[in-house]
C-alpha cells in the first residue's frame, strides 16, 4: 500500500514534516517520488519506525543512525544472498550436498 505524506505523518505523531523530508533527503528513508510527491510503501513506513526507536528508544545520535541503517542494509542483503545460495544448494544432487557438508564440518587445513 502506497502512503503519502500526509498519511505517514498521521501514523507517527512524534515525527514532523520537517523531520520526514530530512530522513528523505539525507537518504534514510527512500520513497518512490509520484506525481503528488513522495509516496512511502510498508518498507519505508518499517524503515521510519525504525528510525524513531534508535532516535527514542536507544538515544542513538544522528551521527550514528545512516551507519547503523547502512549495516543494517548489509545484512538484510547478506541474508537474501544466503537465501538463494541455499535454494540452490537444495536443487543440486545429494552427492553435491554432501560434499559440501563434508568441506564444511572439516577443520581449516584439512580440506582437499
Amino acid at each position: 500500500m502506497k502512503l503519502t505524506e500526509r498519511q505517514v505523518l498521521e501514523q507517527f505523531d512524534i515525527v514532523t514534516r520537517k523531520q520526514l523530508r530530512q530522513w528523505v533527503h539525507s537518504g534514510w528513508i527512500v520513497p518512490a517520488q509520484g506525481e503528488r510527491g513522495p509516496s512511502f510503501d510498508d518498507l519505508d513506513v518499517a524503515r521510519i519506525r525504525l528510525v524513531c526507536e534508535l532516535r527514542r528508544d536507544m538515544n542513538v545520535n544522528d551521527d550514528a543512525v545512516p551507519i547503523i541503517l547502512a549495516l543494517l542494509d548489509q545484512l538484510y542483503g547478506l541474508r537474501r544472498e544466503l537465501r538463494t545460495i541455499a535454494t540452490a544448494l537444495l536443487e543440486q544432487p545429494d552427492e553435491v550436498r554432501q560434499q559440501l557438508k563434508q568441506a564444511l564440518l572439516s577443520p581449516i587445513g584439512q580440506q582437499h
